[in-house]
């Protein structure tokens, strides 16, 4: 049963009394926001509380725009999970081994971070903290105005990493906050927090897991002088623990890197354009607490003579994960498959955190296309299906932007991409085919209806799709675009017919009619008439390939890639074109959003040497591992895009055709 909170949002005088703001939009409606103030706001919460005997206490809380969370001192959970305002995730947590008779203490520490970006719903002025707890039934403790609060000064700003995701900190053990989730903590000058006036949140269970965490101590030290180096072994996505010791006002410099540079040193200005480099100011004995995590491998202290490193370890954070199917067996002999496999296995285990996410530094968004691929690579490896329900779930939540959907959900920053919502079309039907959630398939129905009746509305005209004021994505990075002849440069309206957005459109609204098949239901709409404008529109029938719009004789492989990989071939002659050409250009002069549909029409159609030659070339993933990948680019090498994220999940997708599961029932037509 859901839970009705006693507790009230809570936050600091200041924040309590902010009139939320609205940050939504359409992308090309998209206005500046200031958030130069109020942001990078590190705001915690005590209050000590007495529990008679009890055997079971349960937490029900949630904070915008997150929390971490202690009880007697000890680090518990963190969360929540990214959301939409309005069905805004608070967690449950037993803590009933934290907690025992008598005096008792929790404590948070929330971060409102205030920008427009890709990792929250930030910069809205929406800020607080909120609790229950439950003893054996019964409420003894919630948030109110008698929780005391103040802002934590150990955490200041070293610039902006990545686009407006994240601050780069300085911490600064001298803080007088330091220590403040331990019992005996004085907090007697802290100010009484306040009920926030304007609250607006409807809360909601959240229905994904909590983040689990696993320590990783270095493979390796190496000290140069007064810096060392501190290797991992992989890349990782997390947070620093150190102690050291050193004279008030030392200054420890800690750089992160994914890679070395040639000469040995760190590359801590990564591909990804991310500079991660920060402070440590330290007071004695101190511990390092990053409160936002990042993407790294490497890990340089660089130390003044007065101080000492005393220790040293990563804290991995990510979605749980258990590993519940296994390499094709006859793949199992190949050293080359099996590394592969474990490339994008291990990607997926460190790489999925409380959402689905892009790259892990630059971005760390909730990416609705790419995510479909991702999503189905983590159900099928892991067989839990959480992680593709948040996705659909928090996809549709953003109609309230655009009934057509948007790029990046749970977050402020508006942007809207052509291809993604009609790829999760696709994913709902993988999801049932995978898991014969009918129930899950009949709730979802009718919003693909409502979803695909949009489309239909705002952009088709005689059958085809055009004057899309979405942006069409078609292939990324655009180098990989292959000359694709039709203007679909981000920020303005598409207006001609192209082929790649009208083959997804098409087998969307085919989708539906088989969702309706399964359901029992009558057919959503007659395709044909939409088949036949696509190839009097596109096909070239002397050349048997399509051309890559209605106004241009051009052919590339990008837009026959999705052809084939949909099923839209019109014959087996116009197949085995679309066949040679892929073979003839080569698999590794495509990337993300071609391959993944050229090898699902492999897998269909029992291509299997195509398949394996496809994994198995040496431009694709095995260049990343050439190149010393541990985790998948964001492309086939470092050098393949101007902004490369070396821990990309997008391309761990591999494991998919890796499987043994049965993917000609997955992706049959």
């Amino acid at each position: 049963m859901p839970h009705t909170f006693t507790g009230q949002w809570i936050s600091n005088e200041i924040m309590a009394n902010l009139q939320p703001r609205n940050v939504f939009s359409r992308q090309l409606d998209r206005q500046p926001i200031d958030c130069s103030k109020h942001r990078n706001q590190h705001i915690l919460f005590r209050k000590s509380f007495q529990l008679s005997a009890f055997t079971q206490a349960k937490l029900f809380l949630s904070a915008d725009d997150y929390y971490k969370l202690y009880i007697n001192g000890r680090f518990v959970a963190q969360g929540p999970s990214p959301s939409y305002h309005f069905r805004y995730n608070y967690n449950e947590i037993d803590i009933t081994p934290y907690l025992h008779e008598g005096d008792n203490l929790i404590a948070v520490h929330t971060l409102y971070q205030g920008l427009i970006n890709r990792v929250w719903q930030s910069g809205d002025h929406r800020h607080g903290f909120i609790c229950d707890l439950i003893a054996d039934g019964n409420t003894v403790l919630s948030s109110n105005e008698t929780f005391r609060t103040k802002i934590h000064s150990a955490y200041s700003e070293m610039g902006i990493c990545g686009y407006n995701t994240q601050f780069l900190e300085c911490y600064d053990s001298r803080s007088s906050e330091i220590g403040f989730e331990l019992p005996d903590f004085d907090d007697s000058s802290w100010s009484p927090s306040s009920i926030c006036r304007f609250d607006d949140h409807v809360l909601k269970a959240q229905e994904s897991h909590m983040l689990n965490f696993e320590d990783i101590s270095p493979v390796s030290i190496t000290q140069s002088g007064n810096r060392v180096l501190y290797d991992f072994g992989s890349n990782y996505v997390g947070y620093l623990a150190a102690t050291a010791e050193g004279q008030s006002g030392d200054t420890v410099f800690i750089r992160c890197a994914q890679e070395l540079n040639e000469d040995g040193t760190l590359r801590y200005d990564l591909r990804a354009n991310c500079r991660y480099e920060e402070k440590w100011i330290l007071n004695g004995r101190s511990s390092l607490d990053w409160y936002d995590y990042k993407a790294f491998r490497y890990a340089e202290f660089e130390i003044p003579a007065s101080a000492t490193i005393q220790s040293v370890c990563l804290k991995a954070r990510h979605y749980p994960f258990t590993l519940k199917t296994n390499l094709k067996k006859e793949y199992c002999s190949n050293e080359s498959l099996k590394q592969i496999w474990e490339l994008c296995v291990h990607t997926q285990k460190y790489g999925v955190q409380e959402v689905i996410q892009d790259c892990m530094e630059r971005e760390k968004g909730f990416y609705l296309g790419d995510g479909c691929y991702t999503a189905l690579a983590n159900m099928l490896l892991t067989h839990d299906d959480s992680m593709i329900r948040k996705l659909i779930d928090d996809a549709f939540a953003s109609s309230f932007i655009t009934d057509t959907l948007v790029t990046c959900m749970d977050c402020s920053f508006m942007q809207e991409i052509a291809e993604y919502p009609l790829m999760m079309v696709y994913l709902i039907l993988w999801h049932y085919r995978f898991t014969h959630d009918r129930d899950y398939l009949t709730a979802n129905y009718p919003k693909v209806t409502a979803l695909l009746d949009a489309y239909r509305r705002e952009y088709e005209t005689d059958n085809l799709l055009c004057n899309l004021d979405k942006w069409c994505v078609v292939e990324w990075p655009q180098n990989f675009q292959h000359g694709y002849d039709v203007d679909i440069s981000e920020g303005k309206v598409c207006k001609d017919a192209h082929v790649s957005i009208n083959a997804y459109y098409i087998e969307a609204v085919r989708t539906a009619n088989r969702i309706a098949s399964i359901l029992d239901l009558g057919q959503y709409r007659d395709e044909k008439p939409l088949i036949r404008a696509f190839y009097a529109a596109f096909y070239n029938p002397e050349k048997q390939l399509f051309r890559d719009g209605e106004n241009t004789d051009h052919i590339s492989v990008v837009g026959n890639s999705f052809v084939y990989g949909l099923g839209l071939c019109p014959d087996e002659a116009c197949k085995k074109s679309i066949l040679a050409l892929i073979d003839d250009c080569g698999i590794d002069s495509l990337s993300f959003f071609c391959t993944f549909p050229i090898l699902m029409g492999y897998a269909r159609d029992g291509e299997d040497k195509r398949l394996l030659d496809a994994l198995l070339n040496n431009g694709t993933w095995l260049r990343m591992l050439r190149e010393g990948a541990t985790t998948t680019f964001e492309g086939w090498g470092k050098s393949t895009k101007w902004n490369t994220s070396l821990f990309h999940l997008t391309m761990s997708y591999a494991a998919i055709f890796l499987s043994n599961e049965d993917l000609k029932s997955l992706f049959c037509i």
